[in-house]
């Protein structure tokens, strides 16, 4: 994989289909982690812990596991309510063990038909861990595909590593396996293509920075802030927008923003954003599509 650097400056407007200005994303991470690991170092479960003191991963670590295991029992479902009532759709990503292990979650959004994409196979499991066995990353890449093709009917035209931590030949793989679109590259408010050994792949960023996570886990921020953070964040690509299109995705976990406390602030976003005609309420598999076919004019040449 690679890509061009093309500042802002040096590319043509972006327009969005209908004139839009900002391709809106809001992903629901549906996440699932082993409780215990067959190591005696400690165990990353694909996200930060509430408590700091990791626990080695033969060890089960209830705080942490069941903080996160939250979201799939109340704070999933709290989030599709909202999103329900208020008539717009998510993006989810899932693990592969989510189809068995937590069927209910992948259930819910395929019977929306909301977008649901690959997130490696299980959250614990980082790509990163093989960047020198490309041989075990290629075997768990298409194994996570296959399980999702299994209980989806279709291919996943996507994917999102772990924890972002993909290597260098993942969007490789993926462009072999027919994928369309990738989110680990996450330095850009535009789509624009990487290049592979397999042809081209649409760069569509997911965000640490647009992330409840950052926000809320690391940043410590009020349900106020973040409310305000997510609408200062849109107020300002939707100006840039008029100009040249934006992407803005929202990373949000059921865990972090599913608790009764912070739903507020998804609610007040979501209206605000309801509130402005120019916002597309976009898939990214959408979003590949027609970059796939308009990117010569956005930023010519760089198939080259």
């Amino acid at each position: 994989m690679e890509y061009d650097y093309v500042p802002l400056p040096k590319r043509q407007p972006l327009t969005w289909p209908g004139g839009a200005r900002v391709a809106l994303i809001l992903t629901f991470n549906l996440e699932t982690w082993d409780l215990t690991k067959d190591t005696d170092k400690p165990y990353y479960a694909g996200g930060p812990a509430i408590l700091p003191d990791i626990l080695p991963g033969h060890t089960p670590d209830f705080p942490n596991y069941t903080w996160r295991e939250y979201g799939q029992r109340v704070g999933l479902w709290r989030m599709i309510d909202l999103f329900d009532e208020l008539g717009v759709p998510a993006s989810c990503t899932t693990n592969a063990v989510t189809f068995e292990r937590r069927k209910e979650m992948t259930d819910a959004v395929l019977e929306r038909g909301w977008e649901l994409m690959a997130h490696n196979w299980e959250q614990g499991e980082l790509l990163s861990n093989f960047a020198n066995d490309p041989a075990k990353e290629r075997e768990i890449v298409l194994r996570t595909l296959d399980q999702f093709e299994k209980f989806t009917g279709r291919k996943s035209k996507g994917w999102l590593s772990s924890s972002l931590r993909g290597t260098l030949q993942t969007a490789d793989i993926l462009a072999e396996q027919g994928c369309t679109f990738y989110c680990d590259i996450m330095n850009d408010d535009q789509p624009y293509l990487l290049r592979t050994p397999h042809g081209p792949i649409v760069s569509t960023p997911y965000s640490n920075e647009i992330n409840d996570f950052t926000f809320i886990t690391r940043k410590n921020f009020t349900t106020d802030q973040f409310a305000q953070a997510l609408i200062e964040e849109l107020d300002v690509l939707y100006e840039e927008g008029a100009t040249s299109g934006r992407i803005m995705n929202v990373g949000l976990h059921p865990h972090v923003s599913g608790r009764a406390h912070r739903i507020r602030a998804l609610r007040e976003f979501i209206t605000h954003a309801k509130s402005l005609p120019g916002v597309w309420w976009a898939t990214r598999e959408e979003i590949a599509d027609w970059y796939l076919a308009n990117h010569e004019s956005h930023i010519p040449g760089q198939l080259g």
